[in-house]
């Protein structure tokens, strides 16, 4: 059985590494927009997780029913919430199964 080569396999891990960094900054940078009450409530977050924007409809203001409105809050951020995990796992998912095959090294 050959050993693997040692440089071949440095070379991928920097590659990956690269790769890695890249669709970090990727995510980072990107804009998501949570909605709720079919587009009244919206939530806009950033990659890193930080919250820019909250846009509420004034239809849906009503003073006889704030928990309606807290609810229509918290479910715009946890889709903004949702939509940064699914684009971080888009973007890095194959990158971290790439560590599987790096020159069978069980990395």
């Amino acid at each position: 059985m050959t050993q693997p080569d040692m440089n071949a396999i440095l070379q991928q891990a920097q590659q990956m590494q690269a790769q890695l960094q890249a669709a970090q900054q990727e995510i980072v940078a990107s804009t998501l927009v949570g909605e709720a009450g079919n587009g009244l409530v919206k939530v806009t977050m950033q990659g890193s997780g930080e919250v820019t924007d909250i846009a509420i409809d004034p239809k849906v203001v009503d003073p006889e029913d704030v928990d309606g409105l807290q609810d229509l809050v918290l479910a715009a951020f946890q889709d903004a919430t949702s939509k940064v995990q699914a684009l971080a796992e888009q973007k890095m998912g194959p990158l971290s199964q790439g560590f599987d095959g790096l020159g069978g090294m069980g990395f």
